[in-house]
C-alpha cells in the first residue's frame, strides 16, 4: 500500500485482508495459529483487481492461480469463486 488511499479504499483494503484470512486461507493458517500476516503479499494484488473493476471470475482466477502456483495448494476453484464474490461485493 505505497500510495495514499482514500478512507473508502483503506476500508476495502482492510476488508480484503480479512476475507483472505477468514474465508480463503488456503494453507489453513488461522486454524494452525499461523502468522496473521501470512497473506499480506496477496492483499495488494487482489485490492488492485478490485479497485480497477475486475469481475468475480477474474478475481477468482487470480486467487486460484496464487494458491495453485505460488502456494502449491488447491482449495478448489469454487471456494475461490465464493471468496471473489465477497470481495467483488465490497
Amino acid at each position: 500500500m505505497g500510495r495514499k488511499l482514500s478512507p473508502e479504499q483503506r476500508r476495502i483494503y482492510k476488508a480484503i485482508d480479512e476475507i483472505l484470512w477468514e474465508d480463503w486461507d488456503p494453507i489453513g493458517m488461522k486454524y494452525n495459529e499461523g502468522p496473521r500476516e501470512e497473506y499480506d503479499s496477496e492483499v495488494p494484488v487482489i485490492f488492485s483487481l478490485k479497485i480497477n473493476g475486475a469481475d468475480i471470475e477474474t478475481i477468482a482466477r487470480k486467487l486460484h492461480q496464487i494458491e495453485s502456483n505460488t502456494m502449491d495448494m488447491d482449495g478448489g476453484y469454487e471456494n475461490c469463486k465464493l471468496v471473489a464474490e465477497k470481495i467483488f461485493n465490497l
